[in-house]
């Protein structure tokens, strides 16, 4: 059987413009808002910050910022967030989409919670049409207070499907900023960093676009993986995936859903990039099982590696 293409993701000059940006909040339509929230407070601790328009709720770890904004309607990513803690990097991003003749709008300064100084932000539609938002450096003091075996320490990144990675990685790397830290050698998967986590976002081929992937939240070390574990049996909460050991950022995994479907990550160890000490070249990972998971074992039917039938 013909070996599938290798393709080379290519960083442009803007490339680490964005150093010190972290993933900030995600936004989901749901089915149900009263099982979604109840699933999120029970399972990872969180607490509803505000009601919304329409039914809609908004959940963090207690003071600071929020992480999930929860919709009614049929299971789907309403937006993506971001905060950009470089200085002057909202400016930054706005120049950049100013000169690739991108279209953004400010943001509801009213969505950023808790602000440090004035508050500031942008929302702009990626290729995929998803809605993304950047914004000022917000306080997280609820993040800091946690108890690592029942809720996680922070959100740590999120994964977008699509149908066209190299589009995608391009305007996230060549307008917005960030970096590519690893990929697929067949192009069908890449690993953006804004700051010295491995990834802030991931980029993924799914035969679809405009949809999550999953995303991550951080534990502490790989003691909590146990607790996690017995803690989602304990709730009836299904293991999806793992725990295992990714290749690119070599992070430990496990994996479960939410009520709607959407794939949940905890990740812990995750590798760490310094970029105002020494030059990175992008690795490419041979796409295979093994790679997506070091350790082996069963691979789930929604994370497909272009070499699984070879």
């Amino acid at each position: 059987m013909e070996r599938p293409q290798r393709i080379t993701l290519i960083e442009g000059e803007r490339a680490g413009a964005l150093r010190q940006t972290a993933v900030s909040h995600i936004g989901f339509s749901v089915p149900d808002i009263a099982v979604a929230e109840k699933f999120y407070t029970r399972v990872l601790g969180m607490h509803r910050h505000s009601a919304l328009a329409d039914g809609a709720v908004r959940l963090g770890w207690g003071a600071g910022h929020h992480v999930i904004d929860l919709t009614e309607g049929p299971q789907g990513l309403v937006h993506i967030g971001f905060e950009v803690r470089d200085e002057n990097g909202i400016d930054g991003i706005r120049e950049r989409l100013d000169e690739a003749g991108i279209a953004h709008s400010p943001m509801d300064v009213g969505d950023v919670d808790d602000a440090i100084g004035e508050a500031d932000g942008i929302v702009v539609t990626d290729p995929d049409g998803n809605t993304v938002h950047f914004h000022s450096e917000v306080r997280r003091h609820g993040e800091n207070t946690a108890d690592t075996g029942r809720r996680p320490i922070k959100f740590q990144h999120t994964t977008l499907g699509t149908v066209d990675v190299a589009r995608m990685a391009a305007f996230y790397v060549d307008v917005v900023g960030f970096r590519i830290s690893d990929q697929l050698a067949d192009g069908r998967f890449a690993w953006l960093r804004s700051d010295r986590d491995h990834h802030t976002l991931a980029i993924v081929n799914i035969g679809s676009a405009g949809d999550i992937d999953h995303y991550s939240y951080d534990l502490a070390e790989w003691e909590d993986f146990k607790s996690w574990c017995d803690r989602l049996t304990e709730l009836d909460v299904p293991v999806t995936w793992g725990p295992g050991r990714h290749g690119p950022g070599n992070n430990l995994f496990v994996f479960f859903d939410d009520p709607a479907g959407n794939h949940i990550e905890l990740s812990a160890e995750m590798e760490k990039f310094y970029d105002d000490r020494v030059q990175y070249v992008p690795r490419r990972w041979t796409p295979a099982p093994q790679t997506v998971n070091l350790w082996g074992g069963q691979t789930p039917s929604w994370r497909r590696t272009s070499e699984d039938h070879i």
